[in-house]
């Protein structure tokens, strides 16, 4: 039997006056997953066939994941970060979207890791897995990309589907790849001090790519009227940290700086915007959504975060988009049964 062939699908931005595609749409949120080396003993792979199944028989619009294609501690050889990603993405039946994380590449110069350098690592996945216009999946849309196919920043991309535009960013954990003094030198890793020096000037251009990003994501939705943003990155940027009266812990505890200059874009940003943002991200693998910028007395209205499950847990959030809504965004855990 002749296999079929689906032909890409193209959703552009379009140029100015109202976006009038009215249609509801629905996605999955889902990510940190599959590990090898679980807390509980487990490992993921199983789990993986399950979760796929339960979001291709949902069939949804696309879906999004948010980093970490391996656990933190196995070697980031280029199967485990490649092909192995790749294999998962193109089971599912609608477009997926991959956001790097940390695993991939930002860690991989642990020892357990393999005693990689990091840049390279993500040259690698740049060469690799961005450098086609399309997603993954066995239906692909095209996406738009920050920097050309295949080399730096083509892994930021963006989309507008239904009332909405939709964007991943290279923001990984580990600081977003920013090492502060003390921090580089360890028996557990293989780094010198000269690819920490070199991981610095990394973050700060990636970090001015991605802040770039946001305000022209900003600037289009505004101009062209789309009433929501979703932002898909994989760090945990540290919102729980406790606030105290007087004192910003999110901003003054070490090990989380490398987050402040995006956070403090989004704020500025939602306060001259007048539709819906939502953040998304993994990492630390616990359901959650909420409203934590700035605190209580200073509540950005219009900003949520959501925070996707991970492994051990393979579930996943069903995100619905409808321009009639008073929610633009409504969101519903998806408890895939693993046993």
């Amino acid at each position: 039997m002749a296999k079929s062939f689906h032909k890409p699908h193209a959703f552009c931005l379009r140029e100015g006056g109202h976006h009038g595609d009215e249609k509801t749409i629905q996605l999955g949120l889902w990510g940190d997953m599959p590990y090898a080396k679980n807390g509980d003993g487990t490992k993921d792979g199983e789990k993986m066939l399950s979760l796929i199944a339960a979001m291709n028989e949902a069939e949804l619009d696309f879906t999004m994941y948010d980093g970490d294609t391996k656990d933190g501690s196995s070697f980031c050889d280029d199967a485990a970060i490649g092909a192995d990603a790749k294999s998962f993405f193109n089971r599912l039946q609608a477009p997926a979207v991959y956001v790097l994380g940390d695993n991939e590449w930002t860690d991989c110069h642990r020892i357990n890791n393999g005693g990689y350098n990091a840049l390279e690592r993500l040259d690698y996945l740049r060469k690799t897995l961005f450098n086609t216009p399309y997603s993954f999946g066995k239906k692909k849309i095209r996406l738009e990309h920050q920097g050309p196919l295949g080399q730096a920043y083509s892994e930021n991309i963006r989309f507008a589907m239904g009332a909405a535009l939709f964007v991943g960013l290279n923001v990984p954990g580990s600081n977003n790849n920013k090492v502060n003094e003390g921090d580089c030198l360890s028996g557990k890793s293989a780094r010198t001090q000269k690819d920490c020096d070199e991981d610095n000037a990394e973050y700060a251009d990636r970090n001015a790519h991605n802040l770039a990003w946001i305000k022209e994501t900003f600037q289009t939705a505004k101009a062209r009227r789309y009433p929501g943003i979703l932002f898909v990155i994989q760090a945990d940027p540290g919102f729980d940290w406790p606030e105290t009266e007087g004192v910003n812990e999110r901003k003054s505890l070490p090990g989380i700086d490398g987050y402040n200059e995006l956070l403090d874009l989004l704020v500025d940003e939602c306060g001259a915007y007048d539709g819906e943002v939502v953040l998304v991200h993994g990492d630390t693998h616990y359901f959650k959504i909420d409203k934590p910028l700035l605190d209580a007395t200073h509540l950005v209205k219009n900003f949520t975060r959501v925070q996707t499950f991970g492994s051990p847990n393979a579930d996943w959030i069903r995100v619905t988009v409808d321009r009639k809504s008073p929610n633009i965004f409504t969101f519903e855990p998806m408890m895939v049964d693993t046993k």
